[in-house]
């Protein structure tokens, strides 16, 4: 079913976002021990005032989990690590579930925590490792290793998210390189106004759950200058029952292996006033997704994507109503208001599937070009064309049968801080 829908919307964070500067007063500068730093850095962060940083100079500093202070600054220079400890008992809430698998997940303390946070963040040019597939304390698994036997033998695994914001405020990432975690590397939860630029994830693709950037309830997010690659999602925009998520910029990136652009698939809550600019995914197994389905749906309206290209993905485009085909309830997926600018890929599936005809798709497709090879698949849609190759059904303007151009040369190619050291596995 293809038919006129309505104009693209207009989608962005609403705050004027300039490159971040570190703050200009250091109140701790600390190098690393050789053994465990968590109470040396711990004391450092809550004896600093607000506008201050804690500097990390070169070297391994190991530890366990860390409280952030409202506008105090975590500051990494280039050669210096922050390790995590692959110790569960560290991590442990109280349950003696952290590093186990159960009915229940949850079990386990990020890493660095801002909880309740009014500014400061993380800076810097060196990285925080999360150490997600070295061997636990005491175990003969690792993180992501225990993750995957939870997933053959069903349960929960019980590991830590490496960095969670949680009822924060104006926090900001720059520059910093995050990898090997060994769930989720940032997870937002009520969050107004964060940005993350210059940002580095990296991360083995077949490291279970360890989503790149995870948006959740939040408002007022920019993430540009980044570069990702991950075992999931590479960003995902969510909404659960915890409130909706709106007014957020993803501009210029570059997504290396991962699941691709994603919302969803967890939108009860709504998710509006989306953009995503200047973004190249090079070998991500879906490119922009929106997933969701009658146990987790809700509103997803004025997302617009431009200047994007793909490059070695199955499904390029994928929106998706019945991401759990096995799913109940009555919390119907609506996605309207849709736009795709200036989209540049080669083969692959192109996915658009609304749940029936009384909750179809609104869609608008505007200079979207792929590979003869490509192949729509599109059900219960409302499609606005201009300038799509391959056709679709329902017709449009002629084009000339050798209308894609492929990405060479568009829009985006990886950054100067290359991504490096890890393969896919």
């Amino acid at each position: 079913m293809l038919a006129i829908t309505c104009l693209p919307a207009q989608a962005r964070d609403r705050r004027t976002v300039a490159e971040p500067v570190a703050p200009n007063y250091v109140c701790a500068r600390l190098a690393p021990s050789g053994e465990n730093d968590t109470v040396t850095l711990q004391d450092a962060v809550a004896q600093c005032p607000p506008g201050s940083a804690v500097y990390l100079t070169g070297g391994i500093f190991l530890s366990g989990p860390l409280e952030m202070k409202s506008g105090v600054t975590l500051w990494i220079e280039g050669g210096a690590t922050l390790m995590a400890l692959a110790q569960p008992n560290a991590y442990d809430k109280g349950r003696g579930s952290c590093g186990r698998i159960e009915g229940k997940g949850d079990g386990c303390r990020p890493f660095i925590s801002f909880s309740k946070a009014r500014g400061g963040g993380i800076y810097g040019e060196g990285i925080i490792d999360g150490q997600g597939g070295a061997l636990m304390v005491g175990a003969t698994e690792s993180w992501w290793q225990l993750a995957r036997r939870a997933q053959a033998e069903g349960g929960n695994q019980n590991v830590p998210r490496l960095i969670q914001i949680d009822h924060a405020n104006d926090i900001t990432f720059h520059g910093i390189t995050l990898r090997n975690a060994p769930n989720f590397h940032v997870a937002m939860n009520r969050v107004e106004s964060a940005t993350f630029w210059g940002v580095t994830i990296d991360t083995p693709a077949g490291a279970r759950n360890t989503d790149g950037i995870d948006l959740g309830a939040s408002q007022d997010v920019t993430i540009t200058h980044c570069q990702i690659r991950t075992g999931d999602d590479n960003v995902a925009i969510k909404a659960g029952s915890n409130g909706p998520t709106r007014h957020i910029s993803i501009t210029d990136n570059y997504f290396g292996w991962g699941h691709g652009m994603s919302i969803g698939s967890e939108v009860s809550s709504g998710i509006s006033d989306i953009l995503v600019h200047g973004l190249t995914l090079d070998g991500t197994t879906s490119g922009v997704r929106i997933k969701s389905d009658v146990g987790r749906g809700g509103l997803v309206e004025g997302v617009t994507y431009e200047n994007v290209c793909l490059r070695g993905n199955r499904w390029p485009i994928n929106f998706d109503t019945r991401y759990d085909v096995q799913a109940h309830g009555n919390k119907i997926p609506v996605y309207r208001r849709i736009t795709l600018r200036h989209v540049r890929g080669g083969d692959g599936a192109l996915v658009m599937h609304g749940l029936d005809r009384d909750h179809a798709l609104e869609i608008v497709l505007d200079d979207v070009r792929f590979s003869d090879s490509a192949t729509w698949q599109v059900e219960n849609a409302n499609v606005v064309i201009s300038g799509v190759w391959p056709p679709l059904r329902g017709g449009q303007g002629p084009l000339s049968s050798r209308a894609w151009d492929g990405c060479a040369g568009a829009f985006r190619q990886p950054l100067s801080k290359a991504l490096n050291g890890l393969a896919p596995r």
